[in-house]
């Protein structure tokens, strides 16, 4: 992988970098629900302290979850409609 400039045909610059948030909804969703079902399983096993540790986390990545999906709403809004993979 080249450590110069970024490669043609690339959208970003060092100015305005894109965000990828589709990536980050994704990871959000997924930490969420493995910290849901941990803090079940310390729950289930009379881990209590852990338990609401995993549980705040999960509300944490809720909560960044809400967030992404708006900026992805305002971002479709502001582009017209346009779709973005994953890592876009």
């Amino acid at each position: 992988m080249p450590l110069g400039a970024q490669p043609r045909g690339r959208r970003g610059t060092v100015e305005e970098p894109y965000s990828p948030l589709n990536l980050r909804l994704v990871l959000a969703l997924f930490g969420m629900v493995v910290c849901a079902i941990l803090a079940v399983l310390l729950f289930r096993a009379g881990w209590t302290v852990p338990g609401w540790l995993l549980a705040a986390w999960s509300v944490a990545a809720a909560v960044d979850a809400v967030v992404v999906q708006l900026r992805r709403r305002a971002r479709a809004r502001a582009e017209g409609g346009r779709r973005h993979s994953l890592f876009e």
